[in-house]
Formats: structure tokens, C-alpha cells, sequence
């Protein structure tokens, strides 16, 4: 499944166009490496987003078409979860 469509089915991501402007920003890695949106992910990958203030790392656990808000939640397992603090450089 591209990367952008499994970040919005697993609700990672509220829309797909968001998913596409992180990879544009070189903002998401698959398996240690930066990714395109239409880079293919499936079940074992593991995938890290940067996006705000947070650092998102997920294992891709299943990558179904369509999923229902109660088995999206199974599609990932979340590896690591960080907020990176702001600096005021002022």
C-alpha cells in the first residue's frame, strides 16, 4: 500500500495531502530511509514521522484497503513516541 494512504487508513494522519507534504518535506522515513509518498510500505516496516513538535515511530502491522476506526488502531503498534521541546531563541 502507497504511504500515504496507509498513514490516513490507519488514521495516523487526518488526510492523505498531509501524509504527502511530510514526505515531501523528507519528514517521514521507512525502514531508515527518507520516503516519497508513493513509497510501498507493508506489515514489519517500520516508519518514523516528524511532524510539530513530535516524533512519531510506528511497526506496520497490517495494510488493509479500508478499515474501520476500531481496526485501524490495529494496523500499527507504536515502537516510540516523543515531543521534542521548542527552543525560544529570543
Amino acid at each position: 500500500m502507497r504511504l500515504d494512504k496507509y498513514l490516513k487508513t490507519a488514521r495516523i494522519l487526518k488526510r492523505r495531502e498531509a501524509a504527502k507534504e511530510l514526505a515531501l518535506q523528507k519528514r517521514i522515513q521507512v525502514n531508515g530511509r527518507v520516503a516519497k509518498p508513493s513509497s510501498e510500505v507493508e506489515a514489519g516496516d517500520e516508519v518514523i514521522l516528524e511532524f510539530g513538535n513530535r516524533l512519531l515511530e510506528i511497526r506496520v502491522l497490517d495494510t488493509p484497503k479500508q478499515a474501520s476506526k476500531e481496526k485501524a488502531a490495529l494496523m500499527f503498534e507504536v515502537l516510540r513516541e516523543e515531543k521534542k521541546e521548542i527552543r525560544d531563541e529570543a
